[in-house]
C-alpha cells in the first residue's frame, strides 16, 4: 500500500510541478531562509530538504543563515520580501508560536506567512545529571520534592521551548527549580554534564552523545508518545496524563505568494521526506519525517498557540 501511495504522490508532483513551471515558475534560484546558524539541527533539516528540491525543479534552492533575536530577523526580513515564490522561510515553531509572545516583533506570525508544509517534528528529552540518585521520572520527582528550591535547571535561552517545556513540567509535577539560561543549548549542556545544573529539556542531538558515555541520564521525551529513536525512554504524558511540547521546522512563505506555487511546494516536501534516504537522514538527527499540507500545517499551528500561551504565563515573561 505504501508503495502505490508514493506512486500516487509522485504523479501528482509531477503534475503540480509541470503546471507551476508552465507559470514560468521557478525561472532562477529560490532563497530559503534559516533563522539559525549554519550547523545546527533547524540548518540541517533545511539544507537536506533544498537539495532536493533543487533536484526535483531544476533550480538552486539557496539556504541563506539570518541569525538574531531567536530568529525573528530572518521572519523580518521574509515577511517583508516579495510574494513571488523565490523568498522562503524554513521556519521552527518559536518564530511563529513563542518569540511574538515574549519580544516585540515587527511581523505577524499569521497575517504575514502562508505556511506549505512541516518538514518533520521531534521532541524534546529531558535529561538530568548523572549523580542524581534517580533512574526513572518518579524518581526524580521525589528527589527534586526533597530539595525543593535548591536545585537549578538549565534552558538554551529564556523563551526557548526547553525553558517553556521545563516550565510546564515542573508546574505538572508541583516541583520548584531555578532557571539558568544559557546562550544556546551547547553550554547549557556542558553545565549539565559538569554537574552545574541538574536537568535539562534538550534535543536528541545535543544529549545522545553524553547519554551513551552515562555523563548524563535521559529520563523521558516531551512528546505524548515515546520517540521512535528512544523506544526505551518513556513519555512524560505516561506519568502526567495531557504533557505534550514538540518543536516542528517547516516551509512558510510570505503572504500573497501564488497558490499553485504554494501546493506545488507542498506536494514536492511530502514527498521528499518519505522518501527512504531523506527520512533516514532526518532520523538520524532525531526528526520525525511530516509532509503534510499548508491546511494541516496552519491547524497545527492553531493547536499549539494555547500550549505555549499557557507556557509563557507560567514562566512570567514579559515582551521585550
Amino acid at each position: 500500500m505504501k508503495s502505490i501511495n508514493y506512486v500516487v504522490l509522485a504523479a501528482a508532483l509531477s503534475l503540480a510541478a509541470s503546471a507551476v513551471r508552465a507559470q514560468g515558475w521557478p525561472q532562477h534560484p529560490v532563497k530559503v531562509v534559516v533563522p539559525f546558524p549554519a550547523g545546527g539541527n533547524t540548518d540541517v533539516q533545511a539544507r537536506i530538504v533544498s537539495g532536493r528540491l533543487s533536484n526535483e525543479y531544476g533550480q538552486q534552492f539557496l539556504v541563506e543563515n539570518r541569525v538574531g533575536a531567536a530568529g525573528a530577523i530572518a521572519a523580518e526580513y521574509v515577511a517583508r520580501a516579495p510574494a513571488d515564490g523565490y523568498t522562503l522561510f524554513f521556519s521552527s515553531s518559536p518564530q511563529i508560536s513563542i518569540v511574538p509572545l515574549v519580544q516585540k516583533v515587527t511581523y505577524d506570525p499569521i497575517k504575514d506567512f502562508v505556511p506549505i508544509s512541516i518538514v518533520g517534528t521531534n521532541p524534546f528529552i529531558l535529561g538530568v545529571q548523572e549523580s542524581i540518585p534517580a533512574d526513572d521520572l518518579p524518581g526524580f520527582v521525589k528527589y527534586v520534592k526533597e530539595h525543593q528550591g535548591l536545585l537549578n535547571f538549565a534552558s538554551g535561552g529564556t523563551g526557548s521551548i526547553g525553558h517553556l517545556s521545563a516550565v510546564l513540567f515542573l508546574q505538572r509535577a508541583g516541583l520548584v527549580m531555578t532557571h539558568i539560561p544559557y546562550k544556546g543549548g551547547a553550554p547549557a549542556v556542558q553545565d549539565l554534564v559538569a554537574g552545574q545544573v541538574q536537568m535539562y529539556f534538550g534535543n536528541a542531538s545535543e544529549l545522545l552523545q553524553h547519554a551513551k558515555s552515562g555523563k548524563i541520564k535521559l529520563l523521558a521525551v516531551s512528546s505524548d508518545k515515546r520517540a521512535p529513536q528512544l523506544p526505551a525512554v518513556p513519555a512524560v504524558a505516561e506519568y502526567y496524563k495531557g504533557f505534550r511540547t514538540i518543536t516542528w521546522n517547516g516551509f512558510l512563505a510570505p503572504t500573497g505568494t501564488p497558490k499553485p506555487v504554494i501546493d506545488s511546494l507542498a506536494r514536492a516536501v511530502a514527498k521528499i521526506v518519505h522518501e527512504p534516504e531523506t527520512r533516514e537522514k532526518l532520523q538520524k538527527i532525531g526528526v520525525d519525517p511530516l509532509g503534510n499540507t499548508p491546511a494541516q500545517f496552519a491547524a497545527f499551528i492553531r493547536a499549539e498557540a494555547p500550549v505555549w500561551q499557557q507556557a509563557v504565563k507560567a514562566a512570567d515573561i514579559k515582551p521585550e
